[in-house]
């Protein structure tokens, strides 16, 4: 195998990043697609991982459904990067955690199972660091698929409403797998199941129950998209009046460029930026021109911004769901 210069390497990024099978054998259900076997494809996915380019084969859940999260922000003091960074990304609840070219330079996602959880968490790093903690809280989502095609126009996803009338208890346990990472094996619901006390046919209906309802918002392969060439990472932030939000933030999402984008509570006087974006792109250049093309937009016009391009990433890994899943609520 080639990485991802292998056309069959490419594929199974680029096809399986949503719409993963729900079937006993999903991994031979691939191999059909691809004209391989089930065995290679299981062995490409593991090589893939093992090499860094996919994080895991698992599920993104629609946030603040059945969890938790907030966006949220530190000023570490430039000889305290790496410290106030390892302290953030030992709280089991940060998933992500990422350096950034501002003031404001240590950006984290919190989230846990409830809204306690995420707000314990927040304590925990500003009482650990001594450091002001921003709490950017989600309003509403405009697009949050955050997949990368490598080949061919991207699938824009906006979000749906999801029906939490579904959930079951057991869910929860269920859900927190997924994020977390599926096993790469023949049979990876009865692997799952086992883990749950839970026959094949029971996991499998309750995934494709969740999806239904717009509970898992995406189940497939979730890659590293700087291993695999996106290695310029900018968010942009859009200072708004809020009756403005409901049309430049439709607008901002359909951009070709734009990754994810979001409307988050500001911090008076402190924050006063409410529309978010973030553009992955393979140069920074390439970046830029996204952003110009997003300042350009007519529902964008006069707003003030700010571009905030990530320089590290600390930590990448799925959300904490389930209580069980590292400490207590």
């Amino acid at each position: 195998m080639d990485g991802i210069a292998c056309s069959t390497d490419r594929r199974l990024l680029d096809d399986w990043q949503r719409d993963f099978p729900v079937t006993a054998r999903p991994f031979a259900l691939l191999g059909e697609a691809l004209g391989i076997g089930e065995d290679e494809v299981i062995a490409r996915l593991s090589f893939m991982q093992g090499a860094g380019r996919v994080s895991r084969l698992g599920a993104t859940i629609a946030p603040n459904t059945i969890s938790a999260s907030t966006l949220a922000a530190v000023a570490a003091p430039p000889n305290r990067i790496e410290e106030v960074a390892a302290l953030i990304g030992t709280q089991p609840g940060v998933n992500h955690n990422y350096q950034r070219e501002d003031f404001w330079n240590l950006w984290f996602v919190a989230t846990g199972p409830d809204r306690a959880h995420v707000d314990e968490t927040l304590a925990c790093i500003e009482k650990a660091t001594g450091l002001r903690v921003l709490d950017l809280r989600l309003v509403r989502p405009f697009n949050v698929d955050l997949g990368f095609r490598m080949n061919g126009p991207r699938q824009l996803n906006p979000p749906r409403p999801a029906d939490r009338s579904v959930l079951l208890d057991g869910d929860r346990d269920l859900l927190q797998i997924l994020a977390r990472g599926m096993p790469l094996a023949k049979r990876p619901y009865a692997e799952i199941g086992l883990q749950l006390g839970l026959g094949e046919a029971v996991v499998i209906d309750r995934i494709n129950v969740l999806q239904q309802a717009g509970i898992i918002s995406r189940l497939g392969v979730i890659v590293r998209h700087r291993a695999l060439g996106w290695s310029a990472n900018a968010m942009v932030v859009w200072d708004l009046p809020q009756a403005q939000i409901g049309t430049a933030g439709p607008a901002l999402a359909a951009l070709d460029g734009v990754t994810l984008a979001y409307e988050r509570r500001p911090v008076p006087g402190v924050w006063p930026y409410r529309l978010y974006n973030m553009v992955h792109a393979r140069t920074r250049s390439g970046a830029q021109t996204v952003i110009d093309a997003a300042s350009a937009l007519p529902e964008l016009a006069g707003a003030r911004s700010k571009v905030l391009f990530s320089s590290r990433c600390f930590k990448q890994t799925g959300a904490l769901i389930a209580r069980s899943d590292g400490r207590a609520a």
